[in-house]
C-alpha cells in the first residue's frame, strides 16, 4: 500500500466494481465478439517477482475448499497466516482456532459483510491472498487483490465471462502481480507423469486431447442455506454449456503448450437435454420445495470441441448430473501413441528401450508357457499398440515427475484430493520464495475459464463455433513451455 492510502484504495475498488458491472452488461450472445482491449501494462508471461523469505498469506473464504488450504499451509515451511476473512462466522472461527491449536500466531479476523475482505486488503503485511469463494466473486476479488498490491490465487473457474477474463489479464499486466487460478489437477501424480512423458517425446507429435469433469453432484442440491450446493445449484438454471471446464482441460493444455507455443483458436459446443436435476428434485424433495420450482436449463452432458492454432483438437466434457463413475478423461494422443486415464492405460508404437525390454521378457515367458502346454490355444502375440497396457508401475518407475518423486509421500500424508492440493500449495510457495515463475499464470486462468462462457454462446447459437480471444496478445508465440522441474 505504498502508492495509495487505505481510503483511496477503498474508493478505487468501488469504482472498479461499478466498471465491472457495466462491462458485464455488454456481453452479447456471441461472446467471442468482445474486442481485444489495448494493454495498459506489459506482459506477465514468465513473471518473476522478488524472492520472499516468508510468504505472508491472507484468506478470503474458508468453507469446504478454503479451510483445507488453511490446514495445508500450517504444514508448509516459510509461510505466515496473517488474516482470514469469511461471512460464515462458524467456519471462520474454526479455521482461526485450527491455526492457533497448531501453535501458530492467531490470524486477524474479518467478517460482518460481503465486502469485509476489502478491509483485509488494506493490510501491508500480506503478500498473497487465497480466494475460495462462490464463482461470482472470483474475478472482482482477484482484481481488487492485485489493485491492493498483492498476488491473487483464486479457485476455479477464475472468471465466468469474457469481460471478466480480460479484467484479470489487464489488471495483472498493469499491476505486475501474479493472478494464478489454482487448478489443482495439474499437480496430480498421473497428470505430472503424463506431462513428463510428453516432454520426453514419448507420444511423438501431439494431435488430440480429451478432458472432462464428469462427477455426479446431484447430492449438492440438498445444501440449501450454506455449502457449495447453496449457490452452485443455481448455475444450472442460468447457463447451458460447460459450467466447469478447467479440471480436465488444465493438464491437457499444459501437455499441448497452450499459451506457450500454441493457443486455443475456436470452440464449438453441444448440450444434451437437461433432465436429470429436475427428476432428482422431484424424487428427493416435496412438490412445493424450492428445488422443484427451479428451471434447470444446463444440459446434463455438455461436449465442447476446441481447435488450436497449430491444428490440434481437444474434446472437453461436463456432466455433474448423470449417475456414472467419476472421470476427467485425461487423454493425450500423438503420432507414436496414446495415454488415457480413468482407468490409466497406455499404448505406444515404439516404447522406450527399458519398457521394450520388459515387454520382450514378458512375451518370452508367456510364449514358453504356451509351448510347455503343448501349444494349445492361440499363440501369444507380442505386446503392441493394438492393446492397452494397464500395468502402470513400470511406466511410473521411468516417468514419475521429479517433483512428485521428491514431494509425493509428503503430499499423500497431507492429503487434499490424493495430495494434489498440498503439492500445488507447496509449489506456489516454493516459486515465490525462490524467485521462479509460477507454473500457471493469468493467461492460463483466462483461456481455460473462457470455455465456460464461449460454450454457452455456442450452444445458444446452434453450436456454431466461437472464437477464443488471444489473452496473451501474441506472447504465446514466444512463451517458454512449462519445464519438468525437480
Amino acid at each position: 500500500m505504498s502508492t495509495i492510502d487505505r481510503r483511496g484504495f477503498l474508493k478505487s475498488v468501488a469504482a472498479l466494481s461499478a466498471a465491472g458491472a457495466v462491462a458485464g452488461c455488454s456481453t452479447t450472445n456471441n461472446a467471442s465478439s468482445v474486442l481485444t482491449p489495448k494493454s495498459k501494462g506489459k506482459s506477465v508471461m514468465g513473471l518473476v517477482v522478488p524472492k520472499m523469505d516468508v510468504v505472508r498469506i491472507g484468506f478470503i473464504g474458508v468453507g469446504q475448499r478454503g479451510s483445507g488450504h488453511v490446514k495445508h499451509y500450517t504444514n508448509i515451511e516459510g509461510v505466515e497466516i496473517k488474516a482470514i476473512c469469511d461471512t460464515h462466522v462458524e467456519m471462520l472461527d474454526k479455521s482461526i482456532d485450527f491455526v492457533v491449536k497448531k501453535g501458530l500466531p492467531k490470524p486477524a479476523r474479518y467478517t460482518g459483510s460481503d465486502h469485509a475482505y476489502r478491509e483485509m486488503l488494506t493490510r501491508q503485511d500480506i503478500d498473497i491472498v487465497i480466494i475460495s469463494t462462490p464463482w461470482k466473486w472470483h474475478t472482482p476479488m482477484s482484481v481488487e487483490t492485485m489493485e491492493s498490491g498483492k498476488h491473487a490465487f483464486v479457485e476455479v473457474p477464475a472468471a465466468t465471462t469474457i469481460e471478466e477474463c480480460w479484467q484479470l489479464v489487464d489488471t495483472a499486466e498493469r499491476t505486475q502481480k501474479n493472478c494464478m487460478m489454482m487448478e489443482n489437477v495439474n499437480y496430480g501424480r498421473d497428470e505430472l507423469m503424463v506431462l513428463n512423458m510428453v516432454r520426453q517425446g514419448l507420444f511423438g507429435d501431439l494431435l488430440h486431447g480429451e478432458a472432462a469433469y464428469i462427477h455426479e453432484l446431484r447430492w449438492q442440491m440438498k445444501e440449501i442455506d450454506e455449502s457449495t450446493g447453496s449457490w452452485r445449484t443455481h448455475w444450472h438454471t442460468k447457463k447451458n454449456g460447460n459450467l466447469y471446464p478447467t479440471h480436465g482441460l488444465g493438464p491437457v493444455s499444459q501437455y499441448m503448450n497452450i499459451n506457450r507455443g500454441d493457443r486455443f483458436d475456436y470452440v464449438t459446443s453441444v448440450s444434451s437435454p437437461a433432465l436429470g436435476r429436475a427428476a432428482y428434485a422431484k424424487r428427493e424433495f416435496p412438490a412445493d420445495h424450492e428445488r422443484n420450482q427451479l428451471d434447470y436449463i444446463a444440459g446434463d452432458m455438455n461436449t465442447s470441441m476446441i481447435k488450436t492454432v497449430q491444428g490440434r483438437s481437444i474434446v472437453v466434457q461436463h456432466d455433474t448430473t448423470s449417475p456414472r463413475p467419476y472421470s476427467r478423461h485425461n487423454l493425450i494422443q500423438g503420432t507414436n501413441g496414446t495415454f488415457a486415464g480413468f482407468p490409466n492405460r497406455i499404448a505406444v508404437e515404439t516404447p522406450p528401450p527399458a519398457i521394450e525390454a520388459i515387454y520382450e521378457n514378458e512375451y518370452a515367458k508367456t510364449l514358453a508357457l504356451w509351448e510347455k502346454d503343448g501349444s494349445k490355444g492361440r499363440k501369444p502375440r507380442k505386446p503392441s499398440f493394438h492393446g492397452w497396457d494397464r500395468d502402470m508401475e513400470k511406466w511410473r518407475a521411468q516417468f514419475d515427475h521429479p517433483m512428485y518423486v521428491r514431494m509425493g509421500e509428503e503430499a499423500k500424508r497431507n492429503g487434499g484430493h490424493g495430495g494434489m492440493d498440498f503439492l500445488m500449495l507447496w509449489r506456489m510457495v516454493y516459486c515465490l520464495r525462490n524467485g521462479e515463475p509460477l507454473d500457471q499464470d493469468v493467461y492460463d486462468a483466462a483461456a481455460w475459464s473462457a470455455i465456460f462462457p464461449l460454450s454457452v454462446a455456442s450452444v445458444e447459437d446452434r453450436s456454431n463455433s466461437k472464437n477464443i480471444p488471444d489473452f496473451t496478445r501474441g506472447a504465446w508465440k514466444t512463451g517458454k513451455p512449462l519445464g519438468i522441474v525437480s
